[in-house]
Parts: C-alpha cells; sequence; structure tokens
C-alpha cells in the first residue's frame, strides 16, 4: 500500500505539473497559433521566400529571422507553431532555427521586466545575445544543409517544384483559393482559423503534449534547491544552470524574476543569463518539436549553438560587470503576471476541445 500510495503521489504530481505548465502556455500557444494562421493568410509565399528563404542567402535569411523574432511575445512553445508554418512556407532551416532562438528569449514584455527586475546593463545584452545566438545557429544550419544538398542535389530540386510550379485546385497559389488580394476579411480570418487550429494544431498536437508531460516529469523531480544551491559563479555554475534550464519549460516574462533572485542571493549575472538565454529557448515540448518536424541533425545543431553561446556570453556577462567594477544588484519582488491564473485557466480550456479534435482527425486521418 505504501509503494501504490508513493506511485499515486508521483503520477498526481507530475500531473499537477505538466497542467500548470499547459496552463502557463496556453495563452501563448494560442497567440503563437493566431499568428501562424495571419501569417499564414497574409504574408505571400514570395515574401517568405524572397526574405527567409534559399534565394535570400545564407546570411540574410538567418539574419532576418533573428531580427523578426525578437519583439514578438511568444513562449518558446507557442513559437513553434510559427516557425513550422514559415518553414513549410520556404523558410530555410537555419532561417527557422533563428525564428526559434531569437523569438522566445526576448519579447516586448520580458525586456520592460528585464529593465524592472534587472539594470540596463542585462536589457541591453539579452536581446542583442539572443539575436547572435539565433544568427549564428541559423547560419550554421545553413552552411551545413547546403553542404547536405550537394550530395542529394537532384532530390531537393524535386522538392522545391512545387512551391514554383503548381497547379490545380488544391494549389496553395492558386487564384481560387483564399488570397490576400481578393478574399474578404471574414474569408481570410476563417481560413487562418482553420490553418491554425485544425491544420497546424492537428499535425503537432500528440508531440506537444508528449514534451509537456516529459516537462512535467523534469520539474516534479527536479528540487527547486537544487536550482538556488551550488551556484556560486564560473564555468561550473553556469553549466548546471544550462543543465537546469534546457529541459524546463519556462517563458523569457517568467524566467526574469527567478534569475533576479538567484543573482540577490550571490548568483553572478553570467550564471544567471545562462538560464535566461538557454532556459525560454529549449524544453521538452520544443526538443520534441523540432527533432520530429527538422530532423536530429537540427535538434542536436539548435541545442549545440544555444548551449555553446550560452556559456560563451555567460562568461563576457561577467567579465562585462567585473570590468565596470559593478556588484550584480537587481530589485528583488515577484514580478506581476500580465495575465492572471484564472485567465491562464480559461485560455487551457479554450485549447483543450481544440488538441483533442486535432489529436482525433490525425488519427482518423491515418486509420
Amino acid at each position: 500500500m505504501t509503494l501504490l500510495n508513493t506511485i499515486l503521489s508521483i503520477i498526481s504530481g507530475v500531473l499537477a505539473e505538466s497542467w500548470d505548465l499547459f496552463e502557463e502556455a496556453a495563452p501563448y500557444l494560442i497567440l503563437g497559433f493566431a499568428v501562424a494562421g495571419l501569417l499564414h493568410v497574409l504574408v505571400p509565399d514570395e515574401k517568405i521566400l524572397k526574405h527567409l528563404g534559399k534565394s535570400a542567402g545564407t546570411f540574410r535569411s538567418a539574419l532576418n529571422a533573428s531580427l523578426f523574432g525578437i519583439p514578438l511575445p511568444l513562449c518558446s512553445c507557442g513559437v513553434v507553431p510559427t516557425a513550422l508554418s514559415l518553414k513549410n512556407r520556404g523558410a530555410t532551416k537555419g532561417a527557422t532555427l533563428s525564428f526559434l532562438i531569437s523569438t522566445p528569449e526576448t519579447g516586448v514584455d520580458s525586456i520592460a521586466i528585464t529593465y524592472a527586475l534587472l539594470d540596463p546593463i542585462m536589457t541591453v545584452f539579452r536581446p542583442l545575445a539572443s539575436m547572435v545566438t539565433a544568427l549564428l545557429t541559423g547560419i550554421a544550419e545553413n552552411i551545413v544543409g547546403e553542404k547536405k544538398e550537394a550530395t542529394s542535389q537532384k532530390k531537393n530540386i524535386l522538392m522545391m517544384q512545387p512551391m514554383a510550379a503548381c497547379s490545380g485546385s488544391s494549389c496553395s497559389c492558386n487564384n481560387e483559393s483564399f488570397s490576400v488580394e481578393d478574399a474578404s476579411t471574414l474569408r481570410k480570418l476563417q481560413e487562418a482559423f482553420r490553418y491554425s487550429f485544425v491544420e497546424l494544431l492537428g499535425d503537432i498536437s500528440t508531440w506537444l503534449i508528449a514534451g509537456i508531460l516529459i516537462a512535467g516529469i523534469i520539474s516534479y523531480i527536479v528540487p527547486d534547491e537544487l536550482v538556488g544551491g551550488y551556484l556560486g559563479g564560473g564555468i561550473f555554475s553556469m553549466l548546471i544552470m544550462l543543465v537546469i534550464g534546457i529541459p524546463l519549460y519556462i517563458c523569457a516574462t517568467a524566467s526574469t524574476p527567478l534569475a533576479a533572485a538567484l543573482v540577490s542571493k550571490g548568483m553572478s549575472p553570467g550564471t544567471a543569463f545562462v538560464f535566461l538565454l538557454a532556459g525560454p529557448a529549449t524544453n521538452a515540448a520544443t526538443i520534441t518539436m523540432v527533432a520530429k518536424f527538422l530532423g536530429k541533425r537540427s535538434a542536436t545543431l539548435y541545442l549545440g549553438m544555444i548551449a555553446l553561446c550560452s556559456l560563451a556570453f555567460g562568461l563576457l556577462l561577467d567579465a562585462i560587470y567585473f570590468r565596470l567594477g559593478i556588484e550584480a544588484s537587481s530589485i528583488v519582488g515577484s514580478a506581476s503576471d500580465v495575465l492572471t491564473p484564472g485567465i491562464k485557466t480559461m485560455f487551457a480550456l479554450i485549447l483543450i476541445p481544440f488538441i483533442v479534435y486535432g489529436i482525433y482527425k490525425q488519427n482518423f486521418k491515418k486509420g
């Protein structure tokens, strides 16, 4: 009976953590799917190809995606549907990874809270480091992709043909389908909703739930004391924070009060920054979906570049504070959430039927 109680306690704890994570993610997921739908109907494929596609070049496609993602207030879960939408419409894998990194690491909301709870140095350093990390990752992915393409050029050319020479009623560039120029506002909104919450959500629902459950397991097992302890500073502390931050689901805004509290207890700003950079850009759900839809090689590069850049920028930030002779301090206090718990629960309850329908439709199509 004791073993059974222990098992039930673990299961209930994991489910509770998973539900908490889902509630935190739900508003941003809905926003992410909505942005994906609007991009689908409002931004022509030619624009995607021009600014984020192969024709934009190895460097410029990654740079455009890095800059485009900085101000968007999407978390590491909410950014996935938008990024996958861009990829499906012609964006390079490098641009997709750049967008996946720069978007959740910064946003107008997280930048404001960084200024309020930390200091101006961190406020400026955070988006700049995020952009550079995203840019380097995107360039690396595009270069690796070009080398791989050289060995299978014919296959890639065939894959790109439908974008340029599609025909028939099912073609996305057919004039009879919903288009920016001809469709009414109502039809555009209907198409955006259908694409976001039926087609796209149906594609990733199973993987999203699996990732959130994994994140819930990690959140329940890893004690809070581990985050606040053994983090005196230096590369070892940064490595610990990196290991903790990568699998956990935490958005850029929510991670800022935690980082501020840890800095106030003696953690170096560089160590805190490793968590601020790596934590929001990665979690079990994001890693699962990146590996599924972009490939294991891209997921490995994605994680590797985030880890290396986080450590490098953490060390650089500590050096900046040391050179300036500034003692790291912050305004300690709990930042008020933008959304109340009741609103988060409401968004979660709204999202559940769409996820259930998406999973049902996906399985029904396969059956």
